[in-house]
């Protein structure tokens, strides 16, 4: 069975309180499928409480935004792996295009993130994806396979399993211009074999960049992606219940 999931990145919205409200509100709207998983993503003020609030549904798993690649420290304002999991985080965000692109996270900084992620028993869900200029340029699929390699060269096929990954061309990203559900499948094609080059091939790869309720079906339509990553569409649980349940098959 085709097991899909849906990831919602809540970016910086909706605090505790309004966290609990929200997903009271989706859990009524949303009954269980068994094809696919849905995963939330809230601010780190928020975390305890959305992983409070799914912990009775098997199907639904709270994760954390962005951790830091040390486990302690002096580095005010960061979250560990290990904080982050003690707070109910099942799972990780690593490398957002936001985190590279408005906080210069490199590479190098990914590949450490990962390798905390997996240390802590968290799940990397690893953003990769291309600029603009990158892509009019040419240089998508360059871009992507040094982001790959970059994160998870080093990591073995055991550990690579664990790992999603996410393909978000930046300049699809709030833009409400998304990547043809056919160019997404060719660049999760290439996720895939390069994957499976290092004993990967089943990993899931996931879709980001101004999914909404008109363009889902049409998306997942295309077999090659195992789901979408969505931050603006996810933060109304009414109509994020009806664009998870509106693919469903």
């Amino acid at each position: 069975m085709r097991r899909l999931l849906f990831a919602a990145n809540w970016k910086m919205h909706l605090g505790p309180a309004e966290a609990r409200a929200y997903l009271k509100t989706f859990r009524t709207r949303y009954r269980r499928h068994d094809d696919r998983a849905v995963w939330f993503f809230p601010p780190a003020v928020s975390l305890e409480a959305a992983a409070e609030a799914v912990r009775e549904r098997e199907d639904l798993l709270a994760g954390a935004q962005d951790i830091h690649w040390e486990a302690k420290g002096a580095f005010t304002g960061a979250v560990s792996a290990p904080l982050a999991a003690q707070a109910g985080a099942k799972a990780t965000l690593v490398g957002h295009s936001e985190r590279r692109q408005l906080f210069g996270e490199t590479d190098e900084d990914t590949r450490k993130k990962t390798a905390a992620a997996l240390a802590a028993s968290l799940v990397p869900v690893l953003c990769v994806g291309e600029t603009l200029a990158e892509r009019e340029a040419g240089h998508t699929l360059p871009v992507v396979k040094r982001q790959l390699a970059a994160a998870l060269g080093g990591v073995e096929g055991g550990a690579l399993r664990r790992v999603i990954i996410a393909y978000e061309p930046v300049w699809a990203i709030g833009t409400g211009r998304n990547a043809t559900p056919q160019d997404a499948a060719l660049v999760h094609r290439e996720i895939r074999a390069w994957l499976a080059a290092h004993g990967a091939g089943e990993t899931r790869v996931v879709y980001g960049g101004s999914v909404s309720l008109k363009n889902i079906a049409e998306l997942l339509a295309e077999p090659e992606l195992d789901g979408v990553l969505v931050g603006g569409a996810s933060l109304n649980p009414e109509s994020w219940a009806e664009l998870v349940q509106t693919a469903a098959g």
